[in-house]
């Protein structure tokens, strides 16, 4: 039965992928957000190191749900730790493992990301998980960080699917490159603006010449909010009449007072301390705003950001030769005077991040409703109208 339900899930993720792939990107249609170059593959796995994936659940026309999974570094993060840090925009969403990130200012496992009711049983599939693994044996303490969106209204979120074994094949499936959007991992069941959300991404490189040095900054964001959308100032929501309050403010099909979610998870290989990286993390709401959210009640708008850079690391390894670690740590970190260049990165992507999985994602059927994409064809007409369209890339 478990094998069964495996290849189901692949049938379903490569049909679904197979759909994404008829979808645009922002910059495949001329959707050109900011000043700065994004990275090779204009993802979060553009900052080096990083790691990301997916697994996607469906089954039938009740189970839309998934998992995505990031991954700073491939090597022990328990052993070789990640400064990190935690902004809460909006605090009705459940984010395990906040406290400690708060407290210690670093991270000590992947990041999940996944439905509401399924972030306890993807927690204790990823504490399993990395109990297993080569020098945890005398582990006796970890912090599963797992973050959530409420995909209720596309799945049946009670069943709570996710199982050891899911988080298992997703950490085990992460890797570097190209990142799957849309309907897709943690994503499947998500809605946005009133269509069908998902998972997105972007990246941005700091020009050298601004003198913070040769860094680069990637978002994936899980989109599941209200809002009236905007896409490069243009008002696309409010053109294609969905938006919130439009069923009662004019005639429209609204996504009633804008109610939902967003994760958004920050990568940099910039050298930066916790408090850095808190700072970084409080500007990627200024590109949540520029889509058009407003965070209202009952949304939960969580953002984790962390640094890649070696100079950073915490080590948690205690020497195998009797000395005792040195008490003073050494850093070598970006200075906070010249971090403006990474606050402008941070909101470009988070924007453009938005954008894509509003793009990417194709629709969804939940025991006889179907959340549509966002219409390609008309959402160009009105950029074309507002004049907000550059060449395409």
């Amino acid at each position: 039965m478990r094998a069964l339900l495996y290849v189901c899930v692949a049938i379903v993720a490569a049909s679904d992928s197979s759909a994404a792939q008829d979808r645009p990107r922002a910059r495949d249609v001329g959707i050109r957000v900011g000043l700065f170059p994004p990275g090779a593959h204009n993802a979060i796995t553009d900052v080096p190191g990083v790691l990301v994936g997916s697994l996607t659940l469906r089954e039938g026309d009740s189970v839309a749900t998934g998992l995505t999974a990031i991954l700073p570094h491939a090597g022990s993060l328990y052993r070789s730790r990640v400064p990190a840090a935690v902004h809460v925009l909006n605090g009705f969403g459940k984010m395990l493992g906040i406290a400690q990130v708060e407290e210690l200012g670093e991270l000590e496992t992947p990041i999940l990301l996944t439905c509401t009711l399924c972030v306890w049983r993807a927690a204790d599939g990823l504490v399993e998980y990395l109990l297993e693994q080569p020098g945890m044996e005398p582990v006796r303490s970890i912090n599963p960080v797992v973050a959530e969106t409420n995909d209720g209204r596309l799945n049946d979120i009670r069943s709570r699917p996710i199982r050891a074994d899911h988080v298992r094949a997703v950490l085990q499936s992460a890797r570097t490159g190209p990142v799957e959007e849309g309907s897709v991992g943690a994503g499947t069941g998500t809605v946005a603006f009133g269509w069908k959300g998902g998972i997105g991404t972007s990246s941005r490189r700091i020009p050298g010449v601004l003198g913070v040095g040769d860094y680069s900054v990637g978002v994936l964001v899980q989109s599941n909010f209200g809002g009236i959308l905007t896409i490069n100032g243009a008002p696309v929501g409010r053109e294609l009449g969905k938006y919130s309050f439009a069923d009662r403010l004019a005639s429209g099909a609204g996504d009633a007072d804008g109610r939902g979610s967003i994760i958004i998870v920050i990568a940099t290989d910039a050298p930066l301390d916790a408090f850095a990286l808190e700072t970084l993390a409080r500007r990627a709401t200024m590109g949540l705003a520029r889509t058009g959210s407003f965070s209202s009640f009952g949304s939960g708008d969580f953002i984790l950001a962390f640094s890649t850079a070696e100079s950073v690391r915490r080590s948690n390894v205690v020497p195998t030769d009797g000395r005792e670690p040195s008490p003073l740590v050494t850093t070598t970190q970006v200075r906070q005077d010249r971090m403006s260049p990474l606050y402008e990165a941070v909101v470009e992507a988070t924007e453009e991040a938005i954008y894509n999985s509003l793009l990417r994602a194709t629709a969804v059927r939940y025991r006889g409703t179907t959340v549509e994409p966002m219409p390609i064809d008309r959402t160009l007409e009105v950029l074309r109208k507002y004049n907000v369209l550059g060449p395409r890339q």
